[in-house]
């Protein structure tokens, strides 16, 4: 294989299982870590189209198989993580934490404090239309640019993405690179103390010191026992996890968070089979005890490891 050259880093079959918060995954064909737009957008024009890519961020809500990704994966770092704030408008870089965003926001009076409790960064906040306590990443989406799979540089709009719930329409090996928000105006000492508190709710019912990825299933909605679309959007997953009895449930070193159930942690040496394997489990037994089915929020990719 190939590849163009660049200015950043191209390093092959690289191991992913150090970039992702559940510290699992195989190796890539390669690795990509532009040194800037310029950089990543002559890559991807002079890149085979037969070539696979897969944009990753920071790995909070992946899991890698144990076999690797045959693709270039293309990871923005350093160059990309910028914060910059103009009146009620914040640009942010596709690497910038999502907490950092809130902070700087916050102390500059501008109400973007739902990221705050967000794992991961920007491109993943708007990737999956992340939200937290009723608010989603759409409510103060303006704008965000990206490096298309011909190495064109676009601005896509709020209709462009077509926001859903943790889902946008982003085409296949695009990659986005910034994005612009807009937040109301409050005293950033108002700001600072909602963090706090929704700081303190998130320890005290999450496990935020252990390895995981963030939620695992997508709250269901619109589901009735009679199976019909009442668009029931208190429904909880961890509840339905909880009712099948799956609080706590284990496989090699894989289990269900005891404290929050829909949280999956590696709570030792766990493979990503480990991990996805109770992950289906815990979905079959949601199924058989109340006929909801589960759909994955985390997203993972990749081949299992080969059989020996």
């Amino acid at each position: 294989m190939i590849l163009p050259e660049v200015r950043g880093r191209l390093t092959p079959n690289r191991t992913l299982d150090d970039l992702t918060w559940l510290r699992v995954g195989g190796p890539a064909d390669y690795l990509f870590q532009p040194a800037d737009i310029e950089d990543l957008a002559t890559f991807l024009r002079n890149l085979p189209a037969d070539i696979a890519v897969f944009p990753m961020g920071v790995g909070s809500n992946l899991i890698v198989r144990d076999g690797g990704i045959r693709a270039v994966v293309i990871r923005l770092g350093r160059g990309f993580n910028d914060i910059s704030i103009e009146d009620s408008r914040v640009t942010a870089g596709v690497a910038a934490l999502d907490a950092h965003v809130a902070r700087r926001a916050a102390e500059a009076g501008i109400d973007l404090t739902f990221l705050r409790t967000i794992p991961g960064a920007i491109g993943g906040a708007v990737r999956m239309n992340a939200g937290c306590y009723g608010t989603y990443t759409a409510d103060a989406f303006v704008s965000a640019r990206a490096v298309t799979r011909e190495g064109e540089i676009v601005t896509l709009t709020a209709d462009d993405l077509n926001f859903r719930y943790r889902a946008t329409d982003l085409p296949e090996g695009w990659v986005i690179v910034d994005a612009v928000f807009e937040g109301s105006r409050e005293e950033p000492q108002v700001l600072a103390k909602r963090m706090e508190k929704q700081l303190a709710k998130r320890d005290e019912t999450q496990p935020t010191k252990d390895r995981t990825a963030g939620s695992t299933f997508r709250n269901p909605a619109g589901f009735s026992s009679t199976g019909k679309d009442d668009d029931r959007h208190d429904l909880k997953a961890w509840k339905v996890i909880d009712d099948a009895g799956m609080r706590g449930a284990t496989r090699g070193g894989a289990q269900m968070s005891p404290m929050h159930p829909n949280f999956l942690v590696n709570i030792g040496n766990a493979t990503a089979a480990d991990l996805e394997g109770l992950g289906e489990e815990v979905r079959k037994r949601v199924f058989q005890h109340s006929g909801i089915t589960l759909e994955w929020e985390i997203k993972r990719v990749g081949e299992p490891a080969p059989e020996k």
